[in-house]
């Protein structure tokens, strides 16, 4: 068994990331799918279809839902997740180095991988010393 991803993202941003992974990783180690809420969404219906994905998501391990932006729409669905009874830790902030990292790191269990996801998202991002 293993962790499943979910991505919680606005529009476009959650399957872009998908492809980028598959470009740099053609075979992802853990099942990774997406989540995009369009501005227009209701909450609740959103919801409850991200809870039915997250738990097909689930193989046992739980799911660590990456979020885009924290306080936002797609990161509180993703975050009321374990109300409806979802085994879930929950990483926002999503980047590309955070969802690479994850992929790299697929045997660990849930809680040590959003401590991998949260590290790599911050370990990707550089500042030049021009």
């Amino acid at each position: 068994m293993s962790v499943g991803v979910l991505l919680m993202t606005h529009e476009a941003v959650g399957h872009a990331l998908i492809s980028a992974a598959h470009h740099v990783l053609p075979k992802l180690p853990l099942r990774v799918e997406a989540v995009e809420v369009p501005p227009s969404a209701d909450p609740d219906i959103m919801r409850n279809l991200t809870a039915k994905h997250a738990r097909e998501l689930d193989t046992g391990d739980g799911v660590l839902v990456l979020a885009d932006l924290y306080g936002a729409t797609p990161c509180n669905i993703g975050l009321s997740l374990g109300k409806l009874g979802v085994h879930l830790r929950c990483v926002s902030g999503l980047n590309l180095p955070m969802l690479l990292r994850v992929l790299n790191y697929a045997e660990k269990p849930l809680d040590e991988l959003a401590e991998v996801a949260a590290s790599g998202g911050r370990g990707g991002i550089f500042i030049d010393h021009a």
